[in-house]
């Protein structure tokens, strides 16, 4: 880190970043998971119906994404194949469940969204089981 300026980058500091990464989201999308994990189990399903197929359908899908594919990113697991369902539950939750409400209510969305588009982008780096699966 000798000149800021500098484009280029600590391999080393970019994969413990990309840890930190994955657990901050994975950590923040299952508080938001669990509440649902909850209401599936206890049978009191009160969720949007998007794309119509149903609130229990919805609920379901939105639990697989929020828990379970957390749970993978945060062990670096499958990374890039389990983030695609979060992107697409956070353009759910950006453009279906807050569309006609202010930014601010879209904002926890959208920071999560572009998150998961870094990690899909960037992968799940060298701390990660996805590492320790395609090492040769």
């Amino acid at each position: 880190m000798r000149n800021l300026n500098s484009t280029g980058y600590n391999k080393t500091l970019l994969d413990w970043a990309l840890l930190a990464l994955r657990i901050f989201v994975g950590l923040g999308m299952l508080t938001h998971g669990f509440p649902k994990l909850m209401m599936l189990l206890t049978g009191k399903i009160e969720f949007i119906n998007f794309f119509g197929i149903g609130q229990k359908t919805s609920l379901i899908l939105a639990v697989f994404a929020e828990v379970l594919c957390s749970l993978f990113i945060l062990m670096g697991l499958f990374t890039r194949f389990t983030v695609i369902p979060l992107i697409i539950t956070m353009l759910v939750a950006v453009f279906i469940v807050h569309a006609n409400q202010s930014f601010s209510k879209q904002e926890m969305a959208l920071l999560y969204l572009f998150h998961y588009l870094i990690i899909f982008v960037a992968g799940p780096g060298s701390i990660s089981i996805d590492r320790m699966i395609t090492r040769k």
